[in-house]
């Protein structure tokens, strides 16, 4: 009896030596890929702060006008010509508006060749500055209007083009941090892969139940979120890009508003209001990504209907897309930023105006939507290189970025084999096929 009491006690006594031995076990299998993970988090943090400082660079940047130099040079000869004075100009607020996203974006680069173009962007509004006072003096002194126009000709025009390609290419710098981020953050997750796995070979020495399954219901989760993580950065990007369309279309379209109110014209106030309301309306959409052709061509019935009243003289359009294909889904804000390539790539530099039609169809095996215009058109070269562009990770070219967007945005929403095609004669006009898939409305609810 007391032999079988010393062996019970002998027994337990294995047993939890087993067990504290299995536990340390787990332990030290733990410890590295505790002291791993907390790495990994910490640099993933570091990556991510530092992507979303690069991101709120670009961002603060594309709240600079696009469209500050035509409306500077257009206010400067305003004041030239007697039509305001400088008083009574927008000259002031377009340098004070300027001057803070400069020191917003002196903020947000640590990049030493943006900080010099930032230097040089605020130099260029000093001497902006100077030009002003130069010719409100021949104006207070001496009627010199032949000298106020050479100043506005030779100086303030160079100027405001310096300003403008600076901007341009601190955005384009920037955006190549941006690609670079995403480079150095894959390489990071797929060296976390590589590391992970050297772990669970590990484990796999010393736990043989765990020999299967136990990477598997690790490196899944990994590979999942390195592919959001990816998906993520370029979604970021195209949001970026589309948020340098809407703030100067917003402040032209509202000033124009105003500009029919002063001018009583109640009805074309009305209008412009519900089509700005319509416009915003369908470009939140609920915080839909994917909407239905119906949704998407309201969006730029409604951003027409705006720029005809602004373009009237030189802009005509017409949207003809059977009802049969209403239905179908499409990337949200597809269509729109096409039209607006054609309006001022293609009609607003050709004289007398022209016109855009939008067309669309099923065509068997795809939707196709049609944007054409008879504006000026393009040489074959220039079709080219744009052609080369979309085929491409990052466009080279800054003024394609729209198409590039809408293009990726297909692509990754629908498969490679839809998107953008595109085919233009010069002094005839251009024309842009977008490609979809057939997926219903329905299918993509459930």
């Amino acid at each position: 009896m007391g032999d079988e009491q010393v062996k019970s006690k002998k027994v337990r006594e294995g047993q939890s030596k087993l067990a504290n031995q299995i536990r340390i076990s787990y332990l030290l299998l733990l410890l590295p890929s505790i002291i791993f993970m907390v790495y990994a988090f910490y640099n993933l943090w570091k990556v991510n702060e530092r992507y979303d400082e690069m991101l709120g660079s670009v961002v603060a940047a594309s709240e600079f006008s696009l469209d500050f130099k035509e409306d500077f040079d257009y206010e400067t000869y305003l004041v030239i010509v007697g039509n305001v004075t400088l008083e009574n100009s927008k000259i002031p607020t377009y340098l004070s508006a300027a001057r803070k996203i400069v020191t917003r974006l002196e903020d947000y680069t640590d990049d030493g060749d943006n900080k010099k173009r930032l230097e040089s962007v605020a130099k260029y509004l000093d001497n902006l500055e100077v030009y002003i006072q130069r010719i409100q003096s021949n104006m207070e002194y001496d009627d010199r209007y032949e000298d106020n126009i050479t100043i506005w000709e030779n100086d303030v025009q160079i100027v405001t083009s310096l300003i403008q390609e600076t901007i341009n290419e601190y955005v384009y710098y920037e955006n190549k941090q941006i690609q670079t981020a995403q480079i150095e953050a894959k390489k990071f997750y797929l060296d976390i892969v590589k590391i992970m796995g050297v772990i669970f070979v590990f484990m796999i020495l010393f736990v043989a139940l765990l020999s299967f399954w136990g990477p598997l219901w690790i490196t899944r989760p990994i590979e999942k979120q390195v592919k959001s993580e990816q998906k993520q950065l370029r979604k970021a990007e195209f949001e970026l890009l589309q948020a340098q369309i809407n703030p100067h279309f917003l402040y032209n379209t509202l000033d124009a508003i105003v500009w029919s109110a002063e001018a009583g014209n109640q009805k074309q106030v009305v209008s412009m209001v519900g089509s700005l309301s319509d416009f915003f309306r369908s470009s939140l959409n609920k915080g839909k990504e994917i909407v239905t052709i119906r949704e998407d061509l309201q969006h730029v019935r409604s951003y027409l209907e705006i720029q005809q009243i602004r373009y009237q003289d030189i802009l005509s359009y017409e949207i003809d897309v059977p009802e049969e294909i209403f239905d179908y889904t499409v990337p949200k804000i597809t269509v729109q930023p096409v039209v607006e390539n054609a309006l001022y790539h293609g009609i607003k530099n050709k004289r007398g105006g022209g016109k855009v039609i939008v067309t669309g169809g099923d065509l068997g095996d795809f939707i196709q939507l049609t944007v054409k215009d008879d504006g000026i058109g393009m040489s074959q070269e220039r079709l080219k290189e744009i052609r080369d562009s979309l085929a491409k990770e990052k466009p080279e070219d800054n003024t394609i970025y729209g198409l590039f967007n809408i293009n990726a945005r297909i692509k990754l929403s629908f498969g490679e084999e839809y998107g953008i095609g595109i085919d233009s004669t010069e002094g005839v006009g251009t024309i842009v096929n977008i490609r979809l898939p057939k997926i219903l409305t329905e299918i993509v609810k459930k």
